[in-house]
């Protein structure tokens, strides 16, 4: 065994010293404005904002509560703050075909003001449209129209009576209209005594009346001629006093509005729609369905009569105030509504109706012109947000779409609005599989998002971050109003903080992680009254977390004791060796061991995986089991063929296993089952290997090593006892503080080894043996033995097979 394989205590913990603080608190710290350990993201994200061409959106990738959207936010909210304030926008009746509503673009601010005037302008013409109706002019002019009308009429009449009369007829007016009949006498005729006239007289008589009855037919004709030419004087008149009134109320909004041709176009509009429909503000009516769906529609709220005049309104979608900068937005929720806007629909007389007035902004209106932030897997588990995102940023177009249309799932009808005019930078926040996921399947996914802004999980433990992480924990306490933190409990986060990254020389970026455990000590010491939280409280709130997890791990103990488990911890055996594994439940992760056993036999060169046969092994820990049959071969099997069969397995495994951390166990238990040689069950081992036999790196080492010690102390610890790691895992080293007690009184060991070969020797005592200029191993060492086994069953099953051959076949 090597003396150098023991760690000495200052290699299985990184103390963080308080004293190289200068502040008593967290309070006498300045806030932290930057973003600790995140320098290549920072740069990305300015560069993504900076850049202004298509196809230049960005994507934060990196595991969550690394604060991604907190930096990219508030980088985003910054920069956004000194940019031009985008413009509003308004849809507005097209009083030309009412289901294509016209967008209005106007300056920032100016959409919530003409919203206004134009309601006030409403209400005005309500008023003076009527009022200007009921003047004494309009009347006496309305009635001259009327009488003029009438004295047509009679005139024309009582010039045919006159004639009628000089030609002795009369012009009877009768219920049923008019008459011509002969007269003498200044008596009207009767039949028979028409009849009694001479035949040349009736004949005469009759010639006039024939000749009145054309002249009445012709005045009677032309008497709805003269009645149109009435209404159209009329008519003329009404257009003239409501040009009159609308002209002088929508005069003031011409002039205020001369700088936008496109709101002057509207009021002109306005004003020709209302002079067309003047009965509307004379005689308001309710509407029926036909007028309803032709562009007003009634609000539940409004009164009666105001529907006539929504088709008016200005829907105002969305509206900056002047030097607010550029708006950010981030949409929890990225369904296709909320995210394109709708167009909603209400129930009236048992039709669904809809008008420009009911469309709704989604966030890439609200974000237009500035920066729209969005979870990646919230956008694609939504149905059709995720190619809408994409049809938008490709047209730079923004269209407000029915669903339930596109899909054909609705009868009613339904608007399509004007597109507006989009441009946005659009952020994904995810996870890095997810990027690459997009990245490899999606084409269009690398055209549209070509900033990736990469965040760091980890940053290097120094002097100086020490100091930064010191104002994080500070600027944390700030905002959430926790206690200030003292110097000693600083520095025992700081030590957590290297534990959660799992490398003693760096500091973990999870800083939901970090948010939680200063809210819970903060708790514990809030309620003991202190004004300040110490080391005291932030190990109470460490020991609250385990606690409130470590219910399976403590079962899992007990199975052990109890010997449901069967994991040896005293004595030798040969093939058998003690593994570690890591169950991950939540945020909580736990060490175990695990009893692994090897058994060879002749065979035809095969180490079979049982974990792999019955589909319990994933490939990454069956890769660890061929990566162990090469380096047999290539040590041991130079120059003969490897003749052995062996099984290796987990003992009492019910569950998949995967991984590689366990191969290098699994090949001291082959070598011990090769060479009969013994192995202290006392030490547990975790560690990858590679066909040259070097022993690898794991993650997990330290809740390995805690799972092992946990075991052994529930037995009693004997001295004997402890973990063998890799040498490249001693830098990620942060163990809990019982163990390091137990170690530094020698209860128990960890060691660190580089090459299978260093194992080897600490398992059994034995020398490993290297070979020697004559490429032997030494006597009576382990893989000496192992080759000497090898050897004896490759020659064994050269002569089993001659043994079994016809004769003469070779």
């Amino acid at each position: 065994m090597k003396a150098t394989s023991l760690l000495p205590i200052e290699a299985l913990y990184h103390r963080c010293d308080p004293t190289q603080f200068a502040f008593a608190t967290t309070h006498d710290l300045d806030e932290l404005k930057e973003m600790i350990g995140q320098e290549r993201a920072v740069e990305a994200v300015l560069f993504g904002i900076g850049i202004r061409r298509d196809g230049y959106n960005m994507f934060a990738l990196g595991p969550s509560g690394t604060g991604k959207h907190t930096l990219v936010h508030g980088f985003i909210a910054q920069q956004a703050s000194a940019e031009p304030t985008p413009n509003d926008w308004c849809y507005i009746n097209n009083f030309a075909e009412s289901t294509k509503p016209v967008r209005l673009e106007l300056p920032p601010g100016k959409g919530t003001i003409l919203k206004r005037d134009i309601a006030q302008l409403i209400d005005e013409l309500r008023t003076a449209i009527p009022a200007a109706f009921e003047t004494e002019s309009f009347r006496t002019r309305r009635q001259a129209i009327d009488e003029e009308i009438e004295e047509r009429h009679e005139a024309a009449f009582r010039a045919l009576g006159e004639e009628a009369q000089k030609q002795g007829v009369a012009l009877l007016h009768t219920p049923t209209g008019f008459v011509l009949a002969p007269v003498r006498d200044e008596e009207v005729l009767t039949p028979e005594q028409f009849e009694k006239l001479p035949r040349e007289e009736q004949q005469k008589i009759t010639h006039v009346i024939t000749e009145l009855q054309e002249k009445l037919q012709a005045i009677i004709r032309q008497s709805p001629q003269w009645r149109r030419e009435g209404h159209e004087k009329l008519k003329a008149l009404n257009q003239e006093v409501t040009t009159f009134a609308v002209g002088r109320q929508i005069e003031d909004l011409r002039t205020r509005y001369h700088e936008m041709p496109e709101v002057v176009a509207y009021l002109d509009a306005i004003q020709q729609d209302v002079i067309d429909n003047v009965d509307d503000f004379i005689k308001p009516q309710e509407p029926t369905i036909a007028a309803l769906m032709g562009g007003g529609m009634p609000s539940p709220l409004a009164g009666k009569g105001a529907f006539q005049f929504r088709r008016y309104q200005v829907n105002l979608l969305v509206s900056h105030e002047a030097g607010e900068g550029a708006p950010v937005v981030y949409e929890d929720h990225p369904t296709f509504p909320n995210l394109f806007g709708q167009v909603e629909y209400l129930a009236h007389l048992g039709a669904m109706i809809t008008d420009f007035n009911l469309i709704r902004p989604g966030a890439l209106q609200r974000a237009n012109g500035g920066y729209l932030l969005l979870d990646a897997y919230k956008v694609l588990q939504q149905p059709y947000a995720w190619e809408g995102l994409k049809r938008a940023l490709q047209s730079a177009e923004i269209r407000v779409e029915s669903l339930g249309q596109m899909l054909g799932l609705m009868s009613a009808v339904s608007l399509e609005p004007e597109p507006i005019p989009l441009q946005v930078k659009v952020v994904l926040l995810g996870e890095r599989m997810l990027y690459y996921l997009l990245s490899q399947y999606d084409p269009d996914f690398s055209e549209l998002f070509k900033v990736a802004v990469d965040f760091e999980e980890e940053m290097p433990r120094t002097s100086e971050s020490h100091l930064l992480y010191a104002r994080l924990i500070g600027t944390i306490a700030r905002k959430e109003g926790l206690l200030p933190f003292d110097r000693q409990a600083v520095a025992r986060v700081i030590e957590q903080s290297s534990r959660l990254a799992e490398d003693a020389e760096r500091l973990s970026m999870h800083t939901t992680a970090l948010a939680d455990l200063l809210r819970e000590a903060d708790y514990l010491a809030g309620k003991q009254g202190q004004t300040a939280v110490s080391i005291a409280h932030v190990e109470q709130a460490l020991a609250a977390q385990t606690r409130r997890a470590d219910r399976m791990r403590t079962r899992h103990i007990e199975a052990v004791t109890q010997g449901t488990i069967l994991i040896d911890t005293e004595g030798r055996r040969v093939g058998q060796i003690n593994g570690l594994s890591v169950i991950q439940l939540n945020q909580f992760s736990f060490g175990h061991p695990t009893r692994i056993t090897a058994r060879v036999r002749l065979g035809r060169g095969e180490v079979i995986d049982i974990e792999r046969e019955v589909a319990l092994g994933g490939p990454i820990h069956s890769k660890g089991v061929l990566i162990l049959a090469g380096f047999l071969g290539s040590r041991y099997a130079i120059d003969y063929p490897l003749s052995l069969s062996a099984s290796l397995v987990f003992e009492q495994s019910y569950g998949g296993v995967e991984g590689d951390s366990a191969s290098s166990a699994e090949l001291y238990a082959l070598l011990s089952a090769l060479s009969e040689v013994p192995l202290r069950q006392s030490l547990a081992v975790t560690g990858s290997v590679n066909q040259h036999g070097e022993v690898q790196a794991i993650g997990g080492v330290n809740e390995k090593i805690e799972g092992f010690f946990d075991l052994c102390r529930a037995r009693g610890l004997t001295g004997e006892q402890g973990v063998m790691i890799p040498r490249s895992n001693v830098r990620h080293l942060m163990l809990r503080p019982d163990i390091v007690d137990a170690v530094s009184q020698g209860k128990f060991a960890i060691h660190a080894v580089a090459t299978i070969d260093e194992g080897l020797e600490l398992l059994t005592g034995m020398p490993a043996g290297e070979r020697d200029a004559e490429g032997k191993f030494p006597i009576g060492s382990v893989n000496q033995r192992v080759e000497v086994r090898l050897i004896e069953l490759a020659e064994k099953r050269i002569s089993f097979g001659q043994s079994t051959r016809p004769d003469g076949e070779k």
